[in-house]
């Protein structure tokens, strides 16, 4: 659980976004000042990444960025009208607004990563791809393996030191088809 961003560091941060990026809607500009000059919104609003995930999320670009100009996004429905999504933040001060802002470099800006907080509402999966989950798996293989070779290679070690010949090929006979149960594995992907 991370510490609640204070009023006045949001406050700042929206005030140094404003002076440093041109928005693409102007309407933007007039929803970024109110908040910034209304402490009981301002401490229910959070900045976050995917807001379209948010029950009321607002998505704001600047000029240098390629994403969408401005979302609202409130219990499933999407408007790009900035007009009707600033009535209902002023209608709605208690709910909670998570706010999206998108420029140039934003994931790497200290300013913003200062202000940011984790999205509870993104799907656990939403960052995985079928190629990730295939290289997990694919590696907990590999180590179960190396593990499990590194074992016998050392029982194999062990039956030399004390001279026991039975348990030594019982031991080569299991390394070798251990190795070659694991000979035709797929690789990891993206090496």
């Amino acid at each position: 659980m991370q510490a609640p961003i204070s009023i006045q560091d949001k406050k700042s941060f929206i005030e140094w976004f404003l002076n440093h990026y041109q928005l693409k809607k102007r309407e933007s500009v007039w929803i970024l000042n109110y908040l910034v000059n209304h402490d009981s919104l301002l401490k229910n609003v959070h900045f976050i990444r995917e807001a379209k995930f948010c029950p009321r999320g607002i998505i704001i670009s600047s000029q240098c960025s390629n994403d969408a100009p401005f979302r609202f996004y409130k219990n499933h429905l999407v408007t790009t009208d900035a007009e009707k999504s600033f009535h209902d933040i002023r209608m709605n001060r208690e709910e909670a607004l998570y706010v999206q802002l998108n420029f140039h470099n934003s994931i790497q800006n200290a300013s913003y990563v200062a202000v940011l907080e984790d999205n509870p509402f993104i799907p656990e999966d939403y960052y995985i791809t079928k190629s990730d989950q295939e290289n997990a798996k694919l590696l907990l293989e590999m180590l179960v393996y190396e593990q499990e070779k590194k074992k016998i290679q050392a029982a194999i070690d062990h039956s030399l030191d004390i001279n026991d010949q039975q348990l030594f090929m019982e031991l080569t006979i299991k390394l070798s088809k251990l190795e070659n149960n694991n000979q035709g594995q797929p690789k990891l992907l993206n090496q």
